[in-house]
């Protein structure tokens, strides 16, 4: 792809063959978090390498307004505030959020999204003021109760939760570093 060529291999065997491709000039992006599993070649192949950053509140509450504004939610400014913050730093969930909050809201109240809406909605979804959710709950009490503030392998802890050790690095244990609630 360098060269602005793909070899394309057709057929097996002794009928294999060979079709290069010539491709328009173009820009490759990619993106992991889990840039480690990526080989040193493919890595370097990569011009720039940029770290991301988790989003802060005021660009959150900016994403959920106008993801409100797109799907034609009504909602107040403290409730998107109140989704931002409860949103990991990260405007996919907060979009998620906003999703669970406007259905709840229609279900339970007339459609608007409140500051007390959203309240109810968030804390029966079991996410609280910081973010965390009922798993990031487990894992911390588990390690606080079970394990006197730890150390606890990430196995040993996996099976106390009863979910899966990948799942608690992938998708839990970030977050609780980044807070400070893990290290």
């Amino acid at each position: 792809m360098e060269d602005y060529k793909i070899d394309i291999v057709l057929d097996t065997g002794p009928n294999a063959r060979t079709v290069q491709i010539d491709l328009n000039p173009f820009t490759l992006i990619g993106a992991t978090t889990r840039s480690g599993l990526l080989t040193a070649p493919l890595r370097a192949r990569f011009g720039i390498n940029c770290r991301l950053q988790y989003y802060n509140h005021d660009i959150l509450d900016d994403i959920v307004k106008r993801s409100s504004s797109i799907l034609n939610i009504p909602l107040k400014n403290d409730a998107s505030i109140q989704i931002a913050s409860r949103s990991r730093g990260t405007p996919r969930i907060a979009n998620a959020l906003l999703r669970r909050v406007r259905d709840y809201a229609q279900v339970k109240g007339d459609g608007v999204i409140t500051n007390d809406i959203t309240q109810i909605a968030l804390n029966a979804l079991q996410v609280d003021k910081h973010g965390l959710d009922e798993m990031d709950h487990k894992i911390l009490l588990a390690i606080i109760d079970k394990y006197k503030g730890g150390p606890v392998g990430i196995s040993t802890l996996a099976t106390v939760v009863g979910e899966e050790s990948g799942t608690i690095e992938e998708v839990y244990e970030p977050f609780l570093v980044q807070t400070g609630l893990f290290s």
